[in-house]
């Protein structure tokens, strides 16, 4: 009970102070289930500024996607709990991806793009990008240990939130903080 109005508390002073920051701070106190993993940073942290690629091997940038909110998730095809959770970053893309937030997938090191497409096909996913990051440079400035690492950027593209290892995505849990910072109902 103690910690509940704290957290309220907590959240109506960053509201007062910085509504964007008050978001975060409501995102943080909703937290449950797997998005107990969910580590939200204190102040939003600076992005890699590395490029990635599409998988036809066009440049892209994190900096293209300010503007909305996004999570971003390396993964890998030989990563297990990748198998396991790329199902569920599609659901939440169907459900809550549009103008304010998108679901952003990185393969970082070698993942050859004919296993990459069998892999999102295996697992019947074709709503999210197949980007590679085949020398892991945007992930190593990122500081991605292991696999699967998720991070949420705010729409000025700083990380301000990161969960390593999978979660279930697809939960009312994860919609219920994903709502909240990015102000959609329901």
């Amino acid at each position: 009970m103690k910690t509940s109005v704290f957290a309220l508390l907590y959240t109506a002073a960053m509201a007062l102070a910085n509504p964007a920051l008050a978001d975060v701070a409501a995102a943080e106190a909703a937290r449950a289930g797997d998005m107990k993993k969910l580590t939200f940073h204190s102040e939003p942290k600076e992005t890699g500024t590395a490029d990635f690629m599409t998988f036809e091997g066009d440049p892209l940038n994190l900096s293209e996607w300010q503007g909305k909110w996004v999570l971003v998730n390396f993964w890998a095809t030989w990563c297990a709990p990748c198998r396991k959770e790329m199902p569920m970053l599609s659901s939440l893309q169907q459900d809550l991806g549009g103008d304010s937030f998108e679901v952003l997938t990185i393969a970082t090191s070698r993942n050859p793009p004919p296993k990459m497409k069998a892999f999102f096909a295996e697992i019947g996913v074709d709503n999210l990008p197949l980007h590679r990051d085949p020398k892991s440079a945007l992930a190593r400035q990122m500081g991605v240990l292991g696999l699967p690492v998720t991070l949420i950027l705010n729409p000025e593209g700083q990380e301000v939130a990161r969960l390593t290892g999978d979660a279930d995505w697809a939960s009312d849990e994860a919609r219920t903080v994903l709502r909240t910072l990015i102000g959609a109902d329901g």
